[in-house]
């Protein structure tokens, strides 16, 4: 990051670097313009690039790293999964596990005990994630394994082959899960591995393979639990720097004053909330850095790029240029007010990918975090247990280097 950063500076929207592991050059694109032509317009020129063959061993042919035809199959199977009517039946998920880990912050806040925001918001997430998967079969994997055997995924930290072969051993499980309920008489379950059991190609009715069914799940699991983990870490940092904007989330959260679950709707009611987040995302997009790959030769930026070349994104540089953003390093969530919003390139904020291959659980992410950020600014006020500078993570997310350790006030 730190050399991607300095090139940006030397060299603006267009530049090549050279890989000597391939013998070949990488070009990194700054300019909206350009994104959106390799993310959008000729998109089915680029294929998923550098880098990922590491993801496939981690999660296997999943809509995160399949291509073609066959990506285009599972995602259409998939999408109406993530139609708004059926997210907004999570609301009650998402409020009882909230609920829990307020029960854990109220406790350590009566003891005077700082919380460990870092891992407590990568458990609440995992344990939405896989809730919304698996529902009762989670408890039930749990007695017979006595514990969680996913639970890995956020008491690891390390992203490399120990681990993707630890998780994909679990692949077994989710197999064993499947045809359980592939045996056992229909009942009535509200959960994605049931929608994948019961989606069907609409060209010919087919359902998908138990394999495919699996590396879906693994997906599902590392992509929705990561991302969103990372996203609440830098909002609660960025907030606990600014007074001002704990108070603002603070009267919006009061203002929904129902101890209900919120559904879907009235989440994303929370209008400065969601500024907050979006700003959150802005400065510390956890995808921070996409590839891709050319088929055929293109143009980028005016210069000629050959085919087989890689092409480098980095949401974390775009989202700070200075061409589309005043003022970039400053938190500032009310640029993401109507007018700003309007007037802005389409393509210059792009946290969630954008194109045909955007982010398909955007809208599940964006509603827990939301109702994350509500449900928790009722009832307490965070602040930092330390003042030491926060160093970046930029590995396969962008993360905080240490854990972000923050003291509990209830209000």
């Amino acid at each position: 990051m730190a050399l991607m950063r300095e090139c940006f500076t030397r060299y603006g929207d267009i530049y090549r670097i050279f890989a000597p592991s391939r013998g070949v050059y990488n070009y990194v694109i700054n300019h909206p313009r350009d994104i959106k032509t390799v993310l959008l317009s000729n998109h089915r020129n680029y294929t998923k690039g550098e880098g990922m063959d590491r993801v496939k061993i981690l999660l296997g042919n999943g809509i995160m790293t399949s291509e073609g035809d066959f990506w285009r199959r599972q995602r259409r199977m998939m999408q109406p999964s993530f139609h708004r009517r059926v997210l907004d039946r999570f609301s009650r998920l998402i409020h009882d596990v909230n609920e829990k880990f307020a029960d854990r912050w109220a406790a350590k806040a009566a003891r005077g005990e700082a919380i460990n925001l870092t891992d407590d918001v990568s458990e609440l997430t995992l344990e939405i994630v896989l809730h919304s998967i698996f529902s009762t079969d989670l408890e039930r994997l749990e007695r017979e394994t006595g514990g969680n055997p996913f639970e890995l995924v956020a008491k690891e930290t390390n992203r490399d082959l120990k681990f993707a072969f630890r998780f994909r051993s679990l692949s077994k499980l989710v197999n064993e899960l499947i045809e359980r309920r592939r045996r056992s008489p229909k009942e009535e379950r509200f959960d994605f591995l049931e929608m994948l059991i019961d989606a069907r190609d609409r060209e010919n009715e087919a359902p998908m393979t138990n394999k495919e069914m699996i590396d879906e799940v693994m997906t599902l699991i590392v992509a929705g639990h990561e991302t969103t983990a990372s996203a609440l870490t830098w909002t609660w940092y960025l907030a606990s720097q600014h007074p001002e904007t704990v108070a603002a989330l603070e009267a919006e959260a009061d203002a929904l004053s129902s101890d209900h679950p919120l559904g879907l709707d009235a989440a994303e009611s929370l209008s400065y909330t969601h500024k907050v987040i979006q700003e959150a995302l802005r400065l510390y997009p956890p995808g921070w850095l996409f590839t891709r790959r050319t088929i055929a030769a293109d143009e980028l930026g005016g210069f000629p790029i050959g085919p087989r070349t890689d092409v480098f994104i980095c949401p974390y540089l775009l989202h700070r240029h200075p061409e589309f953003w005043p003022d970039p390093e400053a938190f500032n969530p009310e640029r993401f007010a109507a007018a700003d919003a309007e007037e802005r390139h389409k393509f210059a904020y792009i946290p969630f990918s954008v194109g045909p291959r955007h982010c398909i659980g955007e809208n599940l992410a964006l509603f827990e975090m939301l109702g994350h950020m509500r449900a928790m600014t009722r009832r307490f006020r965070l602040t930092r247990a330390s003042n030491e500078p926060i160093e970046l993570e930029a590995q396969i997310n962008l993360r905080p280097r240490s854990n972000l350790m923050m003291k509990v006030e209830m209000r």
